[in-house]
């Protein structure tokens, strides 16, 4: 079999919050299937085959004011996608209780060992929001509670979730790369409580969870936060993260107006990870 060849572009991007997270959801909708960041930007890989040369045209971040976003491209053959995560990912320690590790590096002397191997989805523990997303899992009362990781990324959280004794747990992402990889990284860590789906929030409909788990971006948030409402029992918890300390507040309304109460948060680098309770 042949070794696919790959078209590269490295975005340099200023400021790069929020355009490099809206210009990777743009990218991915067209075909790209790789990103790393980088101090500067981003750099996203299309396969060759899925490429034409008016592919930038309909992303629309490319030509807001808001934002100077310019990029070169590049011809890239024969790309081991594992060796190229391989030289960036170390592990990481969240409050000297959780270690999140890729297969090859030796394991720690933790309560909470996790391997994960996460190719292209979100969710290695690097990232501000999924640090403390870990934080507010490891301080949580979960033993027993019916859970719900929604756009679950490499489902650390739900590996987390169920060796603090939460079960039975659904993991859900509309990415089929982030189900797939969720799939192995929960067979990795020997998970046995864990359901996986791809699928939207529409697959909520009808279910009910003590706790749910999202990790995603303030305008899905948003959008979602009646069905997480609805599926959340009385007395539920609810931990949410992927916004910024500025929009706190449009968050805490919105949970607000569905009898979600505000419980605490924790802020990194300007990122926010929330948590609330149902009445």
């Amino acid at each position: 079999m042949s070794t696919p060849i790959y078209k590269g572009y490295n975005f340099t991007i200023s400021p790069l919050q929020p355009a490099t997270e809206i210009l990777i959801a743009e990218l991915g909708a067209v075909g790209f299937e790789s990103f790393v960041e980088t101090e500067t930007g981003v750099n996203a890989y299309i396969q060759e085959k899925d490429w034409n040369p008016t592919i930038l045209e309909d992303i629309y971040v490319l030509g807001s004011d808001e934002f100077s976003i310019s990029y070169v491209q590049e011809e890239i053959e024969q790309v081991n996608w594992n060796e190229e995560w391989e030289k960036n990912f170390e592990p990481i320690l969240v409050d000297e209780k959780c270690s999140v590790r890729a297969p090859f590096h030796e394991k720690k002397e933790v309560e909470f060992d996790i391997v994960i191997e996460p190719k292209m989805s979100f969710g290695t523990g690097h990232h501000e929001t999924t640090h403390m997303m870990i934080q507010h899992l490891l301080t949580l009362d979960i033993k027993g509670k019916k859970a719900l990781d929604m756009g679950c990324g490499t489902g650390v959280l739900a590996i987390l979730a169920e060796m603090r004794g939460a079960q039975p747990i659904d993991a859900i992402d509309i990415d089929n790369w982030c189900y797939l990889n969720t799939l192995e990284n929960v067979e990795r860590n020997n998970c046995t409580y864990i359901t996986t789906y791809e699928g939207d929030v529409s697959l909520l409909e009808g279910k009910n969870y003590e706790l749910i788990i999202a990790n995603i971006n303030r305008n899905i948030l948003l959008n979602d936060m009646s069905s997480y409402a609805k599926s959340l029992t009385k007395g539920g918890d609810l931990l949410l993260s992927g916004f910024y300390e500025e929009d706190f507040e449009k968050i805490n309304t919105a949970s607000a107006s569905f009898g979600l109460v505000f419980d605490k948060k924790i802020i990194r680098n300007n990122w926010v990870a929330a948590h609330f309770k149902k009445k």
